[in-house]
């Protein structure tokens, strides 16, 4: 007597569909919202209820109240018990530094960046590219009784901002070439690319760039590169530098971007950089 063997059950396909080149595209529904939810999130500093949310997201209270709960619990939101609003946490930007070269550039990068900010008495910070924009991760204040830093976590303009200068200007000519077709507006005349690109050159013979702060007056921005071990650049150590008028101990403007100069070029070297063409130029740059 023969018998038939049962058949292995076999789990349910994930929910798919195909997109207009033929390629199967997954669905996770859950997932999609708690990634709008967070990215909403992410641009309202001020945070947003739940009504707020859903009504943002043309979702119903019901589809997002799960998410949001579990993305609270698991520590990615916070609600704030005074005003019910939701705000993102800094759980996002751990998790990155765990998963990406911050981690190690930030731990490499914390000892040196507290001497500077005690040497020159201001507050200074470290950006890293994050496709076409600048992203601080991480940030010394000043030891002094007054200071000027910028929040952690905050994403800044590369073509008008000192430390995305510095980004620009050492990195490899086609990367610059793509972000910058990107970054600025395709209206823009020739002759302002042109003015443009020779200004990062400048940078790049200089070693460093100094300019006004685009945000507050007052604050003078100098930033400097910090370079990997394959000579490439992975950040900007910028000192957003505030003149002080009084007789508190302060050093000057130019004091502090040759210490400046030289906690970058610390940096740099701990985390393996030795002797490339970028090495000259930051060379150049502290003549």
């Amino acid at each position: 007597m023969t018998t038939a063997s049962a058949a292995a059950p076999t789990a349910p396909s994930p929910p798919s569909s195909t997109n207009p080149g033929g390629q199967r595209v997954y669905s996770a529904p859950a997932l999609e919202k708690a990634i709008d939810i967070v990215e909403l999130l992410a641009t309202e500093p001020g945070g947003l209820t739940i009504t707020e949310i859903a009504n943002r997201l043309s979702r119903s209270i019901s589809e997002l109240f799960r998410v949001i709960v579990v993305l609270d619990r698991r520590g990615w939101l916070h609600k704030d018990a005074a005003s019910d609003r939701y705000r993102v946490t800094y759980k996002l930007l751990e998790t990155a530094h765990r998963a990406t070269p911050a981690q190690a550039l930030t731990l490499v990068a914390a000892p040196p960046m507290q001497a500077l900010s005690a040497v020159a008495m201001q507050s200074c910070h470290l950006v890293v590219l994050s496709d076409t924009h600048g992203l601080i991760v991480h940030r010394q204040e000043s030891p002094g009784p007054t200071g000027f830093a910028v929040r952690l976590g905050t994403s800044i303009a590369l073509a008008t901002n000192c430390s995305g200068h510095v980004l620009l200007a050492f990195l490899a000519d086609s990367a610059r070439s793509a972000i910058l077709d990107t970054v600025i507006a395709p209206a823009t005349d020739t002759a302002t690319r042109i003015d443009f690109d020779a200004h990062l050159a400048a940078i790049r013979e200089r070693g460093h760039e100094s300019i006004q702060s685009t945000r507050m007056a007052g604050v003078s921005d100098m930033s400097c590169p910090i370079f990997g071990y394959d000579g490439q650049v992975v950040a900007a150590l910028t000192i957003p530098f505030l003149e002080v008028i009084d007789e508190t101990p302060h050093i000057s403007a130019d004091e502090a971007l040759a210490a400046l100069k030289h906690t970058a070029g610390q940096i740099s070297e701990a985390l393996g950089w030795h002797g490339s063409p970028a090495r000259e130029a930051l060379k150049a740059g502290r003549s």
